[in-house]
């Protein structure tokens, strides 16, 4: 069965597609080995991945169960938590991926929203909100900050950490992830190139 989006040789939904989908964002470097994680929606539960997942070696058996109307299980993600939050606020999303793109996460360190200038990123986002959560605050306020900013918006950075992006597939959660990431590349390339913003209709 094909994704939606071309990738006929990627199952569109379950764990094995959720898998497939974690290990395309390490191949293509928006994860390192053992950073981010995947979730998907399975009926009336999801599928998360563990905590400290390896993408390069870990396997469908190892995904981790949850309800959305509980508390995440021993083993899920520490995310976990905040995938739930995005599936409860946001009924019809199906797949939550969350990636550490290195350019999304160095142009989020010094503002509040991220506004692309590329014709992709305006036309896919216009505005990205970009959260700003202390490292001893995180687990507490992270899951309904960021579920909240993704009722309006398929993605949103937390300042200094990463991407994460909602989406009706797997397939389109992907699609978001990596066009963030190549808006914050473009953005930095200008800036480097010293080529100031440009004015659009």
């Amino acid at each position: 069965m094909s994704s939606g989006y071309g990738n006929s040789r990627l199952p569109a939904a379950g764990p094995a597609a959720l898998m497939a989908y974690y290990r395309l964002l390490r191949s293509h470097g928006l994860n390192d080995s053992h950073s981010g994680n995947a979730s998907c929606r399975d009926g009336a539960r999801v599928w998360i991945t563990p905590t400290g997942c390896c993408a390069d070696t870990a396997t469908a058996e190892d995904l981790v169960l949850c309800d959305p109307a509980e508390r995440a299980p021993p083993g899920a993600s520490l995310d976990a938590g905040l995938h739930l939050a995005v599936y409860r606020s946001s009924p019809g999303t199906t797949a939550v991926l969350h990636s550490h793109g290195p350019y999304a996460v160095t142009m989020s360190r010094e503002t509040d929203e991220f506004r692309p200038d590329d014709f992709e990123g305006r036309y896919y986002f216009g505005r990205v909100p970009i959260i700003a959560v202390a490292d001893q605050d995180y687990l507490n306020e992270s899951p309904e900050r960021v579920a909240a900013a993704l009722q309006d918006s398929p993605v949103a950075i937390i300042r200094g950490h990463g991407i994460y992006a909602r989406g009706e597939t797997l397939d389109e959660a992907y699609k978001w992830s990596c066009s963030l990431e190549s808006s914050a590349r473009l953005a930095w390339m200008a800036r480097v190139a010293n080529i100031k913003p440009g004015t659009h209709p």
